[in-house]
């Protein structure tokens, strides 16, 4: 097997590895009680990263997820990365509650993984939605809060979409860049957001909006559109320079998770 090339992440990621594992721990002693719970990882990587801090290395969340004080029922791993999923595999390999998946989490999510996680069939799901950048299709996050049945913690690639798909000069912005934000956001009402005549000296200008209108107008749509009922304000994952990376949104039906959550992303704010 190729020796996979581990992801050296920063200190905004380690944050959020955190964040997850707090959450997983806290929560799963409350569901496990009355339902199947599952856990999914639709970006999962190699299972283990190399701290850009300390260089050490540093557990993912698969393996966060696989190693905490009571266990979720199933375990539920998707890479596109070949090399990545055999080591997932290796890591993995004396579990037989842990499903993993080689391919695009798009069509794996809707095809096979949330059918396992049918809300009449008792069971409830946490879903890890972490992509690097605009790589996840709407309709895996709107199915996800039509079931009823899965929560998401859901990474909001804003650099990568200041960097191609919305710029000053909207005319500069490529068809294909365009369509990887439509395809996240949904539709095109993105657009609308994006572009903004407020603050602008004539009413026919309009001027690019700040992060945190795109952000808010964003977790509008995960509970009108999506169906979430619980969607606190997310937290912004900044790198050492102060600059906003991602977002970091959670989405659920249960006032409790959102309770815990909301505690979790003050403490740290």
């Amino acid at each position: 097997m190729e020796k996979p090339k581990l992801d050296i992440i920063g200190d905004w990621s380690e944050y959020k590895l955190q964040i997850l594992k707090k959450y997983a721990e806290a929560y799963v002693k409350i569901v496990k009680s009355r339902f199947k719970y599952i856990y999914i990882d639709a970006f999962a990587g190699a299972g283990m990263h190399i701290s850009k801090t300390t260089g050490d290395i540093v557990s993912g969340s698969p393996l966060n997820a696989l190693n905490i004080e009571f266990p979720f029922d199933e375990y539920h791993f998707i890479d596109l990365d070949g090399v990545k999923v055999e080591l997932l595999k290796d890591l993995s390999k004396d579990k037989s509650s842990v499903y993993i998946y080689q391919g695009d989490c798009n069509e794996i999510l809707l095809d096979k993984v949330f059918p396992r996680v049918k809300y009449e069939d008792y069971r409830r799901g946490l879903c890890l939605l972490d992509p690097y950048g605009l790589h996840l299709n709407w309709s895996v996050i709107k199915k996800a809060g039509e079931m009823k049945s899965v929560e998401i913690f859901l990474n909001f690639p804003i650099m990568d979409i200041n960097m191609n798909a919305i710029k000053r000069n909207p005319e500069k912005v490529t068809s294909e860049q365009a369509m990887r934000m439509t395809r996240y956001w949904g539709d095109e009402s993105w657009k609308d957001v994006a572009y903004s005549s407020n603050g602008m000296l004539f009413e026919d200008m309009k001027g690019k909006t700040d992060n945190e209108t795109l952000a808010e107008a964003f977790r509008k749509r995960l509970i009108n559109d999506a169906g979430f009922k619980i969607v606190p304000k997310p937290i912004a994952l900044k790198n050492t320079t102060g600059a906003t990376l991602y977002y970091l949104y959670f989405a659920s039906q249960a006032n409790v998770a959102g309770k815990i959550v909301g505690d979790i992303f003050k403490s740290h704010n």
